[in-house]
């Protein structure tokens, strides 16, 4: 690089440093605020540190605990995973019902657009406390419509069998954010793609099977890794709304990561905890990166 650096011309250096310049406050950031938090929570995660004592190296002894003599760690994975099974294709799909909606051309569609785009920017809180209003078994709205219609609703968030599904049922407020990505996707289709397939007689699902589909599935590949990573992290909705109850239904691994941490101040076993989950995270996206030529579209 240093011989590089002598063959270039004057002109040249000052533009790569200033290009380097500009980089600088990214990469002190990224340094800073990620990189080096990272590495202590990976060398913490060998530690016991309770906060108050300094910590003390114990090699593997958080993760045999974690897999041998754990019953919260694989209640708080398996109860994450299942909201991921059921909340990642609820926002896939909404999404992109709603993307198809909103490349409409109706009048005032920029309007629309807005309005379905606000729930993804609310405050988790604020949103699990209005559905908390909405789904409140004798009061709430929901079951109050449903009584109109004859239907007896369930408990929600208060019954074991419901908790999770109405918190995956939350999730698909949010698809408005996910839908401005497929949107900006669709409008990328070449518009004579659409009128060649017609002019081959190809009605509209045709077109949308044949056509839409394929082309969008670099969206709906992005789209995928993103909901995924975000469904892992689930964590306002619990800690608000049913502090992983009933029974342990909705305890999640932010939250028990948050316990252990802030609760019971277990640092170095919340540090193990968080190593575990960035893995899985991890293992899980390089499986969908190595899956994805089998059924990711790219146009040439």
């Amino acid at each position: 690089m240093l011989s590089t650096w002598r063959k270039m011309g004057p002109q040249a250096r000052r533009e790569a440093l200033e290009g380097y310049l500009c980089l600088l406050p990214w990469v002190i950031g990224f340094l800073v605020f990620t990189a080096l938090p990272l590495l202590v929570s990976i060398y913490l995660g060998f530690t016991g540190w309770t906060i108050t004592t300094p910590p003390v190296w114990k090699g593997l002894d958080n993760y045999v605990r974690m897999f041998t003599a754990d019953p919260l760690f694989w209640q708080a994975l398996k109860v994450t995973v299942y909201y991921v099974l059921l909340s990642l294709p609820l926002k896939l799909v909404f999404g992109l019902m709603l993307a198809l909606l909103l490349n409409l051309k109706v009048a005032g569609m920029n309007f629309y657009r807005t309005v379905f785009y606000i729930p993804a920017v609310i405050s988790g809180v604020a949103v699990s406390l209005m559905w908390m209003w909405l789904l409140q078994p004798d009061t709430g709205v929901i079951n109050t419509l449903l009584e109109y219609a004859g239907v007896e609703g369930p408990n929600w968030f208060w019954d074991k069998d419901w908790a999770l599904p109405s918190v995956a049922l939350m999730s698909v407020w949010k698809v408005g954010g996910g839908a401005i990505i497929y949107l900006a996707g669709l409008q990328n289709i070449p518009p004579h793609l659409y009128e060649a397939a017609q002019i081959d007689g190809a009605n509209r699902w045709q077109r949308f099977w044949q056509v839409t589909l394929p082309l969008l599935t670099p969206t709906i590949f992005f789209q995928l890794v993103i909901e995924l990573i975000d469904s892992f992290k689930v964590f306002t909705e619990a800690f608000v709304i049913t502090q992983g109850g009933p029974l342990k239904a909705t305890y999640f691994y932010l939250l028990y990561f948050y316990e252990e941490a802030f609760r019971n101040f277990n640092m170095g076993y919340a540090s193990a905890l968080a190593l575990v989950l960035t893995l899985v995270i991890l293992v899980t996206t390089v499986f969908l990166y190595n899956t994805s030529d089998r059924w990711v579209y790219y146009e040439s």
